[in-house]
């Protein structure tokens, strides 16, 4: 077991099968050392979290649904270097989105659930730059999408 895979055994957490595309689309996409990782969403085994942030979610259930699209971009990574995430060799930035209601504006402290996931995993190898956007509507009503690009060996 890998060292970044150890570290997220320790802290409870079991990486999915990656989730496939459901449109016309690639999970990731690697071009030379970069790997662009499609947006992933707030889906865990159980369905997932769906709804309107401020309105069907509060800001917690919004940071952990946030967490699920980390664990599955983290899942795409695994999976982009072909099984071992020691060849990611830097998270370098997040895209998140998060559906937010008419008076949510706490749209940063939703994503932190995402890159706090990358931060564990990676060290500093996991901090990144970032976008954090507040949406009208997600894809099937998830509450979260994150996207992803990262440097592998």
């Amino acid at each position: 077991m890998s060292n970044r895979q150890d570290r997220l055994s320790a802290a409870g957490i079991i990486l999915p099968q990656p989730i496939a595309p459901v449109a016309n689309y690639v999970p990731f996409v690697r071009t030379g050392n970069l790997v662009h990782i499609s947006g992933q969403v707030s889906v865990d085994a159980s369905g997932g979290l769906k709804g309107t942030v401020g309105v069907d979610l509060d800001l917690e259930t919004a940071r952990s649904a946030a967490r699920l699209c980390g664990i599955n971009l983290l899942a795409q990574m695994k999976a982009a270097c072909d099984g071992d995430l020691e060849r990611v060799v830097r998270v370098i930035k997040l895209g998140g989105f998060v559906q937010a209601g008419p008076e949510f504006f706490d749209i940063p402290q939703v994503v932190n659930g995402a890159s706090d996931i990358m931060v564990l995993a990676f060290g500093d190898a996991g901090k990144h730059a970032r976008s954090a956007v507040g949406v009208y509507r997600l894809p099937l009503n998830f509450a979260v999408e994150v996207e992803a690009v990262v440097e592998v060996e």
